[in-house]
C-alpha cells in the first residue's frame, strides 16, 4: 500500500489533490484508517493517478475525468478514445474563437498606436540612498522571469513631482513603493529598469548618502559617493499600475506577521492556500481541519485563496502589517500601517484541487 505522501509524491498530484479527488468521489483510497482517518492507496491506483494527473493538465473537465477513470479501470477500450477525441476538438474550437479574438484585440492596439505620440523622457533628480534602497527591498520579489513577457522582468521607474514610484509585476502579484526625491519637479517621466541593472543600483545604495538618478530617454544612470552605474532600459510599454491599483476599499485585519509566516513555512510548495480573513487563518487545502495560526474572532470569516510561497515574499518587507480583503475573486492586498506608499497586491487562486 502507499501513504498519501506518496502516492502524491509519485502520481505529481500533490496531498491536497489527493484529498479533493477523494472527496469527489474521482480517486478514492483503497483504504482509509478508521481510527486516523489516514488514506492509503493500492499499488494499482498509482497508474490511475498518473493518469488523472495528464488528464487534468491537459485541461479536461472533471467529469470527463470521472468517466475516463472509470472506463479505463473496467476495459473499456472504446469510450476513452472517444472522449480524448471529443476534449481535443473541443479545445481546437477554443483555440480557434481565442485566435479570432486576439486578433481583434491587435487591430484595435495597431490602430491606438497609430494615434499616439511619442514623448521625449528626461528626469535628474537626487533621492536618499536608504530611502530608494528600502523601496527597491520592498518591490524586487514582484519581479516577473517569464521570457515571453521581458518588459515584465525589470522595475519600473514612474517620477512624478518629488515622488518617484518604483513597481514590479510577473501579473500573479504587484507591488509598489515610493521613494521621495528632490531636483525634478517637472511632468511624469517614466522608464522600466532591467532587474540585473537594478541589482547592481541596489549594491550601490549602502548608506544615507544622496544618489542622483539620470533618465534620458531609454538610458538610465545612478550614482552616489563617486560610484557610478548606468544602462539602458527594457524600452517596451509597461502596464499602467495606476489602474491596476484601482480596488474597492476593503476590510483591514491586522496581522501578526512571525506566526503568520511560522505558519506558512511548510507550505510553500503548495500552489493555493486556504486563507480565512476574519480569523487570518492559513491552510494548505479547503477541506481539512487546521490549525495553523489565528486571531480575532473564532468564526470562519471569507474565504480567498492565494499562492503561499507569494504571500511569504510579500511578507518579508516587515514584521508590521495589515491584511486588507475586498473580495474571494479581487487581489489580495498587504500594506503597512504606517504608509500607504507601500504595499502589494497578490491576484487570487482557485480553492479547489
Amino acid at each position: 500500500m502507499h501513504s498519501i505522501g506518496e502516492m502524491g509524491r509519485d502520481s505529481g498530484l500533490g496531498v491536497s489533490a489527493l484529498r479533493f479527488y477523494d472527496r469527489a468521489g474521482v480517486l478514492p483510497p483503497a483504504r482509509v484508517d478508521p481510527a486516523t482517518g489516514y488514506r492509503w492507496y493500492a499499488p494499482e491506483q498509482l497508474d490511475e493517478a498518473r493518469l488523472l494527473a495528464r488528464l487534468r493538465q491537459a485541461g479536461m473537465p472533471l467529469a470527463d475525468v470521472r468517466l475516463v477513470l472509470a472506463a479505463w479501470s473496467g476495459g473499456d477500450t472504446g469510450l476513452v478514445p472517444r472522449l480524448l477525441d471529443g476534449h481535443l476538438r473541443r479545445l481546437e474550437r477554443e483555440l480557434t474563437d481565442a485566435r479570432g479574438a486576439l486578433s481583434a484585440v491587435r487591430a484595435r492596439l495597431g490602430h491606438k498606436e497609430s494615434t499616439m505620440t511619442t514623448t521625449t523622457r528626461t528626469a535628474r533628480l537626487t533621492v536618499p540612498a536608504t530611502e530608494f534602497a528600502a523601496a527597491l527591498d520592498s518591490v524586487r520579489f514582484a519581479v516577473g522571469t517569464d521570457p515571453e513577457l521581458p518588459v515584465l522582468g525589470g522595475i519600473h521607474f514612474d517620477v512624478e513631482g518629488a515622488d518617484l514610484h518604483v513597481v514590479a509585476t510577473d501579473r500573479y502579484r504587484m507591488a509598489v513603493a515610493r521613494a521621495s526625491t528632490t531636483g525634478h519637479g517637472g511632468e511624469r517621466v517614466q522608464l522600466t529598469v532591467p532587474a540585473p541593472l537594478v541589482d547592481a543600483m541596489r549594491a550601490l545604495l549602502t548608506d544615507g548618502s544622496p544618489a542622483l538618478l539620470t533618465v534620458d530617454g531609454d538610458a538610465v544612470e545612478l550614482e552616489t559617493q563617486g560610484r557610478r552605474v548606468a544602462g539602458q532600459g527594457l524600452g517596451e510599454g509597461f502596464p499602467d499600475h495606476r489602474r491596476l491599483m484601482q480596488l474597492p476599499e476593503g476590510r483591514r485585519v491586522p496581522l501578526d506577521v512571525p506566526a503568520l509566516r511560522k505558519a506558512l513555512a511548510g507550505q510553500d510548495g503548495q500552489r493555493c492556500a486556504l486563507v480565512l480573513t476574519d480569523t487570518v487563518t492559513v491552510a494548505d487545502d479547503a477541506y481539512d481541519a487546521f490549525d495553523a495560526y489565528e486571531t480575532g474572532s473564532a468564526s470562519d470569516g471569507d474565504r480567498v485563496g492565494v499562492n503561499p510561497a507569494f504571500l511569504l515574499d510579500a511578507l518579508a518587507v516587515g514584521d508590521d502589517m495589515l491584511l486588507e480583503y475586498v473580495g474571494p475573486k479581487a487581489p489580495l492586498v498587504l500594506l503597512r500601517p504606517d504608509t500607504e506608499d507601500a504595499f502589494s497586491l497578490l491576484m487570487p487562486c482557485t480553492l479547489d484541487a
